[in-house]
């Protein structure tokens, strides 16, 4: 082909093809050339500021830079000027109870940003991010609490956990007088059926069915529910298991698990007294 190059005195390679597509010779654009050593120079020149270049075998692994710099010295001041900026906030409430910050707007404010990664980190997989509740897991939102919604019963539950017993019914009550009960708990009337009294759920749940903070009983006449239908189940359905094969009861293979862990040992007491503002700061908390 180069011997019948239809464009003599052309810079090319003599390789044509269809004939006029050619290979040309020509060098690349000055501009090109400029960036490409430019970005030599700069790689070299970032390899001495920066750590970078490999090191050889025995040493430290590469090299340091001239300026030393790295990304966990980076990230260590960043967290230090964070911790500068909290030192003031964390020194008071250090020696505050939950109570006292509550009464402090400023200081309840900034307990609930900085308890915000905390409850998300250990609360949110079981009550969601936003203490909607998880299935069969409380809601936080609302203003009925099993065991007390004060600030302190909030912080005692946090700390030690808690895990209530409801004993399953299912070998003492008749098919039918489950379903007075469930029937009589969904009308939010359950001492309207003499077998409340009867059967002795007036130990737990009280005379009248509003249930009992110090031992965690529900209250059994706001229709608000502890255990919502799964599936195709009604209410009145899930009620009456509840009724039947209890809550926590280890005589019953089926019965329903309700444990809220202790963080006492996870946490420290000024992660649980955050928590426990954030929790009441909710909305319940009565």
């Amino acid at each position: 082909m180069a011997d019948k190059n239809p464009f003599p005195g052309e810079n090319n390679t003599g390789h044509i093809w269809d004939d006029n597509l050619r290979e040309l010779s020509n060098p690349p654009p000055r501009w090109w050339t400029i960036a490409l050593w430019a970005s030599l120079i700069w790689v070299i020149v970032y390899g001495i500021i920066y750590p970078m270049w490999p090191a050889p075998p025995g040493s430290q692994g590469f090299t340091k830079g001239v300026t030393g710099w790295t990304q966990m010295n980076e990230y260590n001041t960043g967290v230090a000027e964070v911790e500068a900026v909290r030192a003031e906030f964390e020194t008071k409430l250090a020696g505050m109870s939950a109570a006292d910050i509550l009464k402090d707007e400023g200081l309840s404010a900034y307990t609930v940003a900085s308890a915000k990664v905390l409850f998300g980190d250990n609360c949110a997989a079981c009550h969601g991010r936003s203490g909607q509740g998880g299935p069969g897991f409380p809601v936080l939102v609302d203003d009925d609490w099993l065991y007390g919604g004060t600030i302190e019963t909030i912080e005692q539950t946090i700390t030690g956990g808690r895990k209530g017993v409801m004993t399953a019914h299912g070998k003492i009550l008749k098919p039918e007088e489950v379903d007075e009960l469930a029937n009589a708990i969904i009308e939010g009337k359950p001492e309207s059926s003499p077998l409340f009294l009867q059967k002795g759920c007036i130990a737990c749940h009280g005379m009248d069915g509003k249930g009992m903070a110090m031992l965690g009983s529900a209250n059994l006449t706001d229709s608000i529910y502890r255990f919502v239908p799964q599936g195709d189940q009604s209410q009145l359905d899930s009620v009456k298991y509840t009724i039947m094969h209890g809550v926590n009861d280890v005589t019953d293979p089926m019965t329903r698990e309700a444990v809220m862990p202790a963080f006492g040992e996870r946490l420290s007491k000024g992660d649980i007294k955050k928590l426990a503002v954030y929790v009441y700061k909710f909305g319940g908390g009565q």
